[in-house]
């Protein structure tokens, strides 16, 4: 199995009120996962549910079971997730040619020479750099006779709450950073994830609501859920008789929820790959249900 190249070096700091401790990133102390403030670190357990809720959790639909779509070893002759490297300032910077590039980030991408890329279609590749804090994210991303070339690339400074243009894409259909919203093992490892998750959904609408800038559908029918969409676990559920791992997403799904970030599989979360995801306990997680889901009113926070 390809590694994820950091380790598990997690600094936690005073945490706030609605919001995440703003973790360290793992081998980068200097920097943190976005600011406390930012959508992604911010706790949803006492917002309003939305009018509309039992719709759009129907159309994703209610029997359906989650599923974790990362863990340890392999699948079909590949890791299990999206991997993440941490680079440095001397990483070399790479030219990457792409085929959205009106709305991609033309700047140099610091692609080292045993990136680890995603194993199947989407072939996402996500770089931080710890130096500057930094997040580069391609997506589609392929090498031909020497050239590199990707469907989309972005980047955003992890100390800051931006976001992209409206109607950009990114790596992610839905114009989010992905990186932030992976489950990742050195969090579990220590106890507790706290900040939102990403997911997928099989059909969704042409329309997108904050912090998400771009959608990927030609539908308009308003019983789909848009890119951006916040969904989280009822907090009637009880996750006392799951195995660790999969208790601590289900508490994160409680308190952040999860944003739904592009097209695919229906209740699919996002997580990078390590050898200490426990896959069996994973597993547990298909015996949590659509139904189990409701859609949060997010508005609030939306900067004014």
């Amino acid at each position: 199995m390809r590694a994820v190249s950091v380790v598990a070096a997690v600094v936690l700091v005073a945490g706030l009120s609605g919001s995440a401790a703003a973790l360290r990133l793992p081998n980068a102390p200097r920097c943190t996962v976005f600011p406390r403030s930012n959508p992604w670190n911010r706790r949803v357990d006492t917002l309003p549910v939305a009018a509309n809720s039992a719709t759009l959790i129907r159309s994703i639909g209610l029997d359906t079971g989650l599923h974790a779509d990362f863990g340890s070893g392999t699948w079909d002759g590949g890791p299990i997730g999206i991997p993440f490297d941490v680079v440095t300032r001397k990483t070399p910077r790479t030219k990457v040619s792409f085929e959205y590039a009106d709305e991609s980030d033309r700047v140099g991408y610091p692609i080292r020479k045993r990136v680890h890329i995603e194993h199947g279609s989407d072939h996402h590749a996500l770089l931080v750099d710890r130096d500057a804090c930094r997040l580069y994210e391609l997506g589609g991303l392929t090498r031909s006779t020497g050239a590199w070339h990707a469907w989309a690339g972005a980047t955003w400074s992890l100390r800051s709450n931006g976001v992209r243009p409206a109607t950009w894409t990114s790596a992610d259909a839905a114009g989010l950073p992905i990186f932030p919203g992976l489950a990742r093992w050195d969090e579990a490892k220590r106890g507790v994830i706290d900040h939102a998750l990403r997911f997928t959904a099989a059909r969704t609408r042409r329309a997108f609501v904050y912090p998400a800038r771009h959608y990927a559908s030609s539908s308009d029918d308003p019983s789909l859920p848009p890119m951006g969409l916040r969904v989280r676990l009822k907090a009637s559920f009880v996750v006392r008789p799951f195995p660790r791992q999969a208790r601590i997403v289900l508490i994160a799904l409680k308190r952040y929820g999860m944003l739904l970030a592009d097209n695919g599989s229906n209740w699919y979360v996002s997580g990078a790959p390590s050898p200490g995801w426990s896959n069996d306990q994973l597993h547990t997680l298909g015996r949590v249900k659509g139904s189990d889901f409701e859609v949060v009113d997010a508005s609030s926070l939306r900067p004014g």
